[in-house]
């Protein structure tokens, strides 16, 4: 069954909106961050990355942002323009802000951890005039990142980008993308995030990014409950995930759909729910079962945890498909489903 409709006449398919930025993934691994000396260089955030995963994934790819102007703002365009992606909608910093710079920290295959430097970022420098309607209503769909809703004017802009998509009929769909750094005190978040879930088509968040959301009305005591409450307001699909425990998809038919991780030899523990995010909406986009593109958003998860970086190694349909026979030729036909 399909539970969202896409305007097929479009020509763009899918427009992220928020966080372009630049991770620092330490080379001398398995150590501590302060330990770490030499760093590859990737293009990040979770947005961008789900915008490559896409491109990477055959879809025709917008983006609504903001980089700094300079030669930071530079590598972030070209990469973009290398897949594809029309960049039109990005913009340059006006009063020197930076892009945001992520230092990784690789020190085990089960422990990562993540250092921003979010003061005086271009990407929340956004401003709502600079979001199109036009631009807008040329999409089948819109990824509003959490991020984005965490200071002004990039709030108001994301915002303004999500009630245009409403006026236009064009699907909304909403990673909570919770980054502790950006964000003054909870109240802010559940109050912003809350806001746009009400709008939302789907949703894509993780049990504890849920618990934010719901913060200030009442936490749900079960996903099935938080499924109902934002299915209530109009969601058709609601994800929740829960690590290496899985995903779950409440859809508004009263149906739920229950996803495992393939087994993979991990490298590090980020960057999964955006492989997963990118090829979980391409499915949704060719109109796939719903299992079947959980299954296929899980595999890529899978292998983005087992891979260096996040960008540069979103994969290709066809690898995702031979990654998938690989596995269930290991582990059974269904090693990945409930």
């Amino acid at each position: 069954m399909q539970y969202v409709k896409f305007d097929e006449n479009r020509p763009i398919d899918v427009i992220p909106i928020g966080r372009l930025a630049i991770d620092f993934n330490p080379t001398d691994m398995n150590r501590p961050l302060s330990e770490s000396c030499n760093f590859n260089k990737y293009v990040g955030g979770s947005p961008a990355n789900i915008a490559v995963g896409l491109a990477r994934l055959g879809k025709k790819v917008g983006f609504i942002g903001k980089v700094s102007d300079d030669q930071h703002g530079d590598f972030v365009i070209d990469y973009f323009k290398k897949d594809g992606i029309d960049t039109s909608n990005i913009f340059r910093a006006e009063n020197g802000e930076k892009l945001g710079l992520t230092f990784t920290e690789i020190k085990s295959p089960t422990e990562s951890s993540i250092l921003m430097y979010r003061d005086c970022i271009a990407d929340l420098m956004l401003h709502p005039s600079e979001v199109s309607e036009e631009y807008i209503a040329s999409a089948k769909a819109i990824v509003i990142s959490g991020t984005a809703l965490s200071q002004s004017p990039s709030r108001e802009a994301a915002l303004k980008a999500m009630m245009l998509a409403k006026k236009n009929g064009t699907v909304v769909i909403f990673d909570i993308d919770y980054r502790a750094y950006t964000w003054k005190n909870f109240d802010e978040i559940s109050v912003y995030y809350s806001m746009v879930a009400r709008n939302a088509d789907i949703i894509l968040g993780s049990r504890e990014e849920y618990d934010l959301t719901e913060a200030i009305t009442g936490v749900c005591k079960s996903d099935e409950e938080s499924a109902k409450l934002w299915q209530s307001y109009g969601a058709k699909i609601v994800i929740i995930k829960h690590g290496k425990d899985g995903s779950t998809a409440y859809t508004n038919d009263g149906k739920s759909y229950s996803i495992k991780p393939f087994p993979v030899k991990a490298m590090k523990g980020f960057g999964s729910g955006d492989g997963y995010a990118s090829a979980f909406i391409r499915c949704l986009l060719e109109g796939w079962e719903m299992i079947d593109a959980l299954e296929f958003g899980t595999a890529s998860a899978s292998m983005l945890i087992s891979a260096h970086s996040c960008s540069a190694a979103m994969p290709s349909v066809e690898a995702i498909e031979q990654f998938i026979k690989e596995e269930k030729e290991l582990y059974g036909e269904m090693v990945a489903r409930v």
